[in-house]
């Protein structure tokens, strides 16, 4: 459970009175007033800790809606992230013409459902932490008023079978309206969650899609050292890998609550995704050990139950190539064996 991640990926649900969206996730709209922004989502990993840095973004309406995200553990910190962090990644890989033309938490006690770990409002955002069984969040969510699709009950099993812990966020349009903030202004989120691999979850974007529909999404990755990643064949680009400029990381630092990006750089991963919601099931899974991403984090195998995945290259798995060596040597010593017998008559 401990090796599963953050993001800003989100499994959104609307409230009875929804009228507003967040990017990064699925959406219900019962008056078709609800708009989908594309996502961007930057899951950075340094000291064991997890920072994942998400933006809620409502577009359309007004009234309430809200969001419930998967998350890898209990988070130790739940804050505004920085007003430019994002934006920043963005720019660093989009061309400059592509460009122009386009709180304090309280721990509370168990409720009916879901245990709720923590409660803090940011903006006009009310966020609580979740422990809990799919069937327990998601009676935790029916009771607050959030709508769950059809398909919801299977994906919030997928989660809670890795890690029994979720974020929910429930946006208030008229308190952003009260606060003067614009129709699509974004509202960053910074968690930082202890773990032993970065993880993003991407089958919840398909959350509420027809299987035929587009999921679009950016991810950023920020490592202490070159990761690897499972690349699955199709829907899932890395478009970029590299160590992040000083200037990226410069900037990157001088953003509220990033301090904790090492001075001397970290790796920069940029992964696209574009998918068709039926052929989103799986997750981000990442290894900074310089070991194979793992299937478990990966969404194809129970725990304890299956080999790594593929590596970033999108090769075949570690303990495949093991195999294939070993098969190979002892051929290799079946027939010196054979040799020396031969000779030997």
């Amino acid at each position: 459970m401990r090796r599963l991640l953050v993001v800003p990926l989100a499994l959104v649900f609307l409230m009875a009175s929804a009228g507003a969206a967040m990017a990064c996730a699925g959406v219900f709209s019962p008056n078709g007033t609800v708009n989908l922004l594309r996502t961007s989502t930057l899951a950075g990993y340094a000291d064991g800790v997890e920072h994942y840095v998400t933006s809620f973004t409502f577009s359309g309406g007004g009234g309430e809606f809200g969001s419930v995200i998967p998350l890898p553990g209990v988070p130790t910190t739940v804050e505004r992230g920085g007003d430019w962090t994002l934006q920043r990644l963005n720019r660093e890989v989009t061309p400059v013409q592509e460009a122009f033309a386009a709180a304090n938490g309280k721990t509370l006690a168990r409720t009916d459902s879901a245990e709720v770990l923590l409660e803090t409002t940011i903006d006009a955002l009310d966020i609580t932490i979740l422990k809990g069984g799919g069937d327990e969040v998601g009676t935790w969510a029916k009771d607050n008023g959030f709508l769950l699709s059809p398909d919801a009950p299977e994906v919030l099993d997928f989660y809670a079978d890795r890690s029994p812990i979720f974020m929910a966020a429930k946006f208030n349009a008229a308190a952003a309206e009260e606060r003067g903030q614009a129709i699509g202004e974004g509202t960053p989120i910074h968690l930082s969650i202890p773990t032993d691999n970065p993880w993003v979850p991407l089958r919840i974007l398909g959350l509420g899609k027809q299987e035929v529909e587009r999921v679009e999404a950016d991810v950023f990755l920020l490592t202490e050292r070159k990761p690897d990643i499972f690349i699955p064949s199709d829907g899932l680009t890395l478009d970029r890998s590299e160590q992040g400029s000083d200037g990226l990381i410069a900037d990157l630092r001088s953003d509220k609550g990033m301090e904790w990006i090492p001075e001397d750089g970290m790796w920069l991963s940029y992964l696209r995704v574009d998918s068709l919601a039926g052929d989103l099931t799986y997750d981000l899974a990442v290894d900074v050990n310089g070991d194979a991403p793992s299937a478990v984090d990966a969404g194809l195998a129970k725990a304890g139950a299956a080999p790594s995945a593929p590596a970033g290259d999108g090769g075949l798995p570690v303990w495949l190539l093991a195999g294939v060596a070993l098969g190979v040597a002892g051929l290799g010593v079946t027939a010196g064996r054979w040799s020396l017998r031969r000779t030997a008559a």
